[in-house]
């Protein structure tokens, strides 16, 4: 009987049922899903996850073979293939098998780190899993959303993301934001029996609701995803793809030149073209978008044990070049530890009856840290057991207030609301008289530094009245003023962003030496008009923002980036969003609603801005060791391309073989991951993209190893009078030890020892270079060299190494100069 009855439950429950689900009575519903407004029992619930399944949208799993197999297909693989196959042609067995070695290690390590990458991503994601507030055996608790079922009921608030498809209980209707989903761009209002689906914001109030349908039965399926990865490409990466483009370009037009040449000369084409491919293999970088991967999924894992969970990898980079942050005062340059100070009450009321009223129209089991000051203001808790709320009305940004009805112990009932203000003046009916002297009293401690609330109360005519302010004081964090300094140095300006009057803003800037030019944001227009000149250079001079909006901070990144700066901003409510979205790099500060969580870059796990300086630090060290591997990429590929080609346009000579050229490629590739982790100082200033720069001293550093490898070629050849074939093995061990120590001299803007290279690039360098010796040395593929002739091609290549390093100081010094 039971089996039956479950099977005929889960029938109503698939997704052609749901539809009826949204219809029917709440009480048929009820019985339909077998639950009531007290929720389930954590057994059923376990057993409805079994039965129904995870609330989540599972993604297209890829067939993990299909992947690997992708990795031989495009562009590159295609050039590799062709090249094994001209070598099956011309029987060059050799090449045949080594080309192809390096088709199979390309796949294999391009996979394996993709895997690596995505593994880190989800797990990093995976501690940003939305919690929700769910009925269990009578009790609240808040376990992941993806644990939800059907009969299910959870507590909708404020900046919730809804968690599943769900039916309204008795409550105040909620305004819902469904934007994401259909298109509306005004919120809608919902009642007690109307649904509402997964994916959607609550904008406005607080209710109960009992879940219908969960994970792909939901009404917009895989819209509801609350976490997504994007998939957009960044500044930095668009400039890293386009050398990518450039040393393409030149591969091409060189090896052009080249079988031009040859095919003049009457050499044999099959050789010519083969030996043409794998120069090409050899220049475009292969490793690059492995290398990008890589770096971005260790720059994550190290934010991530400092608390800064990374949502969109490309935030990474963008972080590294903010040079204004917009950071909330509350929770990030203050305490967000509210402490209630002695309160203005008016007419003879007393301070005790003030804070009661506010106490009232507070409530503790919301967690709100204003609420919680309130009440622990009160001398004695027990007090509030003398009244009964009947009635409770949540804050929500528009109104800027709390209400709640509550009856009295003498059983009449009566009104009570707790807010800003200007809001609760406006809502009495003896503000006029008031008006005066509350301003002074708000004003009075602002310049104290303390936060308002004003309280009202109705009498017995239902009349609301002004009864007094009370006054709230959330200390700066200890850290603040020095983390600010720091940042300041690194050419980071903080703006502080503050719902609070200007008086305050004034005083808690003041304290944390940030300067006190602040601007009142009510002042400020909004994002669908231009700004004057003068106004948007004084957005760009202001030290921060009073008694700001969440549109006005929409607006203030948008005049600060139309002035040329890469904007981050932090938020943490859910009218947050549209500027978080809009902000180069948006943060959602620690408690943040869902729905600031899901339009943010970073995820801040813990309060303060010191986690965000060091996300800049961390974002700033990854760029410099990409810059880093631009410059070896670039400097590299000139160098082998240069020399190849110039060797056989003018001496005819082929000075390494396609063999060799396919194991520089291999040994190179597989040593310059490592600079994922290497040890970099970073920059105290933003960082930007100099293409100007790396191009310069890349082609310095290229140039100049070609007129090293000419060097070698010729004390070979003439002085020595080695034959053709030695010369070969001999330049191929050269240009990999040279190749590979020049890693050594991109990585840093100072002497190559200013900076000491992380033990695992010290060992991939070793191990490669070691690998390449004993294949020149013994001849595995080409002639044996022998242990003399190898040391002396070290210590060839270290002399230039020194020389090289002298030459690129002195190159960044002209550029330096001329930028200047």
């Amino acid at each position: 009987m039971t089996s039956n009855r479950d099977q005929s439950k889960a029938e109503a429950l698939k997704p052609n049922a749901n539809d009826d689900l949204k219809s029917l009575s709440m009480q048929e519903l009820m019985k339909q899903l077998d639950s009531s407004v007290g929720g389930l029992t954590q057994t059923e619930a376990k057993k409805r996850l079994i039965q129904y399944g995870a609330n989540e949208i599972e993604e297209k799993k890829t067939n993990m073979f299909l992947k690997f197999l992708s990795y031989f297909w495009g562009p590159i693989p295609w050039m590799i293939e062709a090249a094994v196959i001209l070598s099956a042609v011309a029987r060059h067995w050799p090449d045949f098998f080594i080309i192809l070695i390096l088709l199979l290690a390309n796949a294999v390590v391009g996979f394996w780190e993709e895997r690596e990458a995505g593994n880190a991503i989800a797990a990093l994601q995976a501690q940003l899993a939305v919690k929700a507030r769910v009925k269990r055996d009578g009790k609240w608790i808040t376990p992941a959303s993806r644990e939800l079922v059907p009969g299910d009921v959870i507590r909708l608030r404020l900046g919730d993301i809804v968690p599943a498809d769900a039916r309204l209980l008795d409550g105040d209707s909620v305004e819902v934001d469904q934007s994401a989903l259909t298109g509306e761009s005004l919120p809608v209002t919902r009642n007690s029996g109307d649904a509402v689906f997964s994916g959607s914001i609550i904008r406005r109030g607080e209710i109960g609701a009992i879940i219908y349908a969960t994970g792909t039965h939901t009404y917009f399926g895989k819209t509801a995803q609350l976490v997504q990865e994007a998939h957009t490409v960044s500044h930095f990466q668009k400039a890293v793809l386009k050398i990518g483009n450039y040393l393409i370009v030149l591969a091409v037009v060189l090896v052009a030149i080249i079988i031009s040449v040859a095919i003049f000369r009457g050499d044999k084409v099959l050789v010519t073209l083969q030996f043409a491919l794998v120069l090409t293999v050899a220049a475009i970088p292969v490793a690059m978008p492995t290398v990008l991967s890589v770096t971005m999924a260790v720059g994550a894992r190290l934010l991530a044990k400092k608390k800064a969970i990374v949502s969109k990898l490309v935030a990474i980079e963008e972080l590294a070049g903010v040079d204004i942050l917009c950071a909330d005062k509350t929770g990030t340059l203050t305490q967000n530890k509210l402490t209630l100070g002695d309160p203005f009450s008016v007419n003879a009321i007393s301070a005790e009856e003030v804070i009661l009223s506010g106490a009232l129209a507070s409530r503790a089991e919301n967690n709100d840290t204003i609420d919680l000051a309130v009440l622990g203001g009160l001398k004695d808790q027990k007090i509030l057991n003398d009244y009964d709320v009947i009635h409770f009305q949540p804050f929500d940004p528009v109104h800027k207030r709390t209400e709640a009805t509550v009856k009295g112990k003498d059983g009449k009932d009566f009104k009570v609301t707790k807010g800003a203000p200007q809001v609760i003046l406006e809502l009495a009916t003896n503000s006029e008289k008031l008006k005066v002297a509350v301003d002074k009293a708000v004003n009075n401690f602002a310049a104290r530094g303390f936060r308002s609330l004003g309280v009202a109360r109705t009498d017995g005519e239902g009349e609301w009245q002004f009864i007094g302010v009370l006054p709230l004081f959330d200390p700066p964090r200890e850290d603040a003023k020095s983390t600010i300094a720091t940042a300041l140095a690194m050419g980071v300006k903080i703006k502080m962003v503050t719902g609070d009057a200007l008086a305050i803003a004034k005083e808690t800037a003041e304290k944390l030496a940030m300067g006190t030019t602040i601007l009142d944001a009510s002042s400020l227009g909004d994002s669908k008009q231009e700004e004057t000149e003068d106004i948007s250079e004084s957005i760009e001079k202001a030290e921060g923002f009073a008694q700001v909006f969440p549109e006005h901070k929409y607006h203030i990144v948008d005049v600060l980036q139309k002035r040329g700066h890469i904007v981050g901003m932090t938020g943490d409510g859910v009218n947050d969003a549209p500027a978080l979205k809009k902000a180069n790099c948006g943060i959602a500060v620690s408690e943040a609603t869902d729905a600031a969580r899901a339009a943010a870059d970073i995820v801040l796990m813990t309060p303060g801005l010191s986690v965000i300086i060091d996300a800049i630090k961390e974002s700033r060290k990854i760029f410099q060791r990409m810059n880093s591997y631009a410059i070896y990429r670039i400097a590299e590929t000139l160098r082998v391309l240069l020399f190849m080609t110039v060797s056989i346009l003018v001496f005819n000579f082929y000075p390494v073989t396609a063999v060799m050229i396919v194991m520089l490629a291999l040994l190179n590739d597989g040593a310059i991951l490592s600079i994922a982790y290497d040890n970099v100082n970073y920059k105290n200033e933003p960082e930007a993209w100099n293409m100007r720069m790396v191009l310069g001293i890349s082609t310095v550093l290229g140039v100049i190893g070609v007129v090293s490898a000419f060097g070698l070629f010729y004390l070979a050849e003439r002085v020595f009078h080695l034959d053709r074939e030695h010369i070969q093995t001999l330049m191929y061990l050269k240009l990999s030890v040279a190749g590979h120590l020049t890693i050594f001299l991109t990585r840093t803007r100072g002497a190559f020892w200013s900076i000491r290279p992380a033990k695992i690039l010290w060992i991939a360098v070793l191990g490669t270079q070691i690998i390449a010796t004993l294949i020149a040395v013994y001849g595995l593929f080409m002639t044996p060299l022998g242990w003399g002739w190898a040391g002396f091609v070290w210590g060839y290549a270290l002399a230039w190494f020194l020389i090289n390093d002298r030459i690129k100081l002195l190159a960044y010094k002209l550029f330096d100069s001329e930028k200047k």
